[in-house]
């Protein structure tokens, strides 16, 4: 996970009394989930054209998909009976056929600083963690886009967590609409009443590595008959994935946030393995055209700041050299540890000297207080579970003589 939000006065959402909350685990009604082997559709997850489709072969003509649409998306049912503007004929068959389902939300964990954050369970039995990040004025629900992570950063706890596989477009969408379930956020609200205001593909994985699922479920997101979530309040965050940026802007058009973390290709290499194969040169390059791009659509470039390693004057002198020309901001993330965790936050004094120097360089450089720590919540925290299948099926393939094929970081590789 790359992201933490500035401090503010804390909300007061229901249930929530006097806006402190008890960080206890708390057991909370999951939702059903699919059985491996139920052989019904889900929904949730399709495009417009898919369920066109599904529809279609159900004999019903291509308007009811625009209903079916309104009652999964829009108005959050998941029992077809109170479907009530489609015939009973269809909603029995529906019900025959399909189902409406979400994650499993296995455990919920509460900060004393409003943060919340769910470990959520997909039918094959693997987990994903998804974040809720309040504000005074918006909240953010930072998504997973991977169990585990492709990628090796070495300040991310993620990182030490191997990929296990790719969320699918379902399980992407259900963590926002889990979510809503939570803070029963339904009809979808249309206005700036809304709880979850924003979402931040910044949670376990790459997104990137994980892209045709990932734009199906943020178009599913973005649309106006549904969820109802503008491209304005989406931010996308990769490590540096420079052949799919473009293509990222040009399809999704959606803010975008670059896991920068250091301005040398020296320093980054060490953090960073996939600077490697993407080098900096290359990486501003594709940010400088980044379809849309102006001063008043920014790059947001994160920087985990990192005793020692990347906090020094001459490295903001070097950050500034290095984002020339890109209107751009910087997001400065003291880090925040993690069990057996190697490095070390700087002073706070230290960071605000290092954000100086940014602003006279010309650079907005807010200081992102971490939220959530005391629940393992906040950048660079997430880890689940699942990567004990994943050792487990490593350690069969290597037994049998078969390659790891998952230790890669090339997309075509992952289901």
């Amino acid at each position: 996970m790359r992201y933490a939000m500035k401090t503010g006065p804390e909300k007061t959402f229901p249930g929530e009394a006097n806006g402190h909350i008890s960080r206890d685990m708390r057991d909370i009604k999951p939702h059903r989930v699919i059985p491996r082997n139920d052989p019904r559709v889900n929904i949730v997850g399709l495009s417009r054209e898919e369920l066109t489709d599904l529809l279609a072969s159900l004999g019903e003509k291509p308007f009811r998909a625009k209903q079916l649409w309104h009652w999964v998306y829009h108005r959050g049912e998941t029992d077809f009976s109170k479907m009530t503007s489609l015939g009973g004929a269809l909603r029995a068959k529906l019900a025959e056929s399909c189902v409406v389902d979400r994650p499993e939300v296995t455990r919920e964990q509460r900060s004393t600083d409003g943060t919340r954050k769910w470990l959520l369970r997909f039918p094959d039995g693997n987990e994903a963690e998804t974040v809720y990040i309040p504000e005074d004025d918006r909240g953010a629900l930072c998504v997973s886009s991977q169990v585990g992570c492709t990628l090796t950063c070495k300040f991310c706890h993620t990182g030490t967590q191997l990929l296990v596989r790719n969320l699918t477009s379902a399980e992407i969408v259900g963590q926002f609409m889990a979510a809503r379930d939570a803070y029963g956020e339904w009809p979808s609200p249309m206005d700036e009443t809304r709880i979850l205001s924003n979402v931040v593909m910044m949670g376990m994985g790459e997104p990137f590595y994980n892209y045709d699922n990932v734009a199906k479920a943020l178009k599913i997101i973005m649309d106006g008959e549904g969820l109802a979530l503008s491209k304005r309040r989406i931010t996308l965050s990769t490590s540096g994935v420079v052949p799919m940026i473009r293509r990222c802007g040009e399809e999704l058009g959606v803010k975008l946030a670059i896991s920068l973390h250091a301005a040398t290709d020296e320093v980054r290499n060490e953090i960073m393995p996939i600077n490697k194969k993407y080098p900096l040169a290359e990486l501003m390059d594709a940010c400088r055209t980044y379809p849309g791009l102006n001063n008043a659509r920014r790059i947001t470039f994160e920087y985990v700041m990192l005793k020692g390693l990347n906090d020094s004057e001459a490295d903001a002198r070097a950050l500034i050299k290095l984002v020339e020309g890109i209107p751009c901001k910087f997001n400065l993330i003291p880090f925040n540890p993690w069990p057996g965790s190697d490095y070390e936050c700087p002073p706070v004094s230290h960071i605000e000297r290092f954000s100086m120097l940014l602003n006279d360089g010309g650079y907005s450089a807010p200081i992102r207080m971490p939220r959530g720590r005391d629940i393992l919540a906040a950048c660079g925290q997430l880890r689940s579970e699942s990567e004990r299948e994943r050792k487990s099926l490593m350690k069969a393939r290597l037994a049998q003589g078969i390659p790891d094929e998952h230790a890669t970081t090339d997309p075509s590789d992952f289901p």
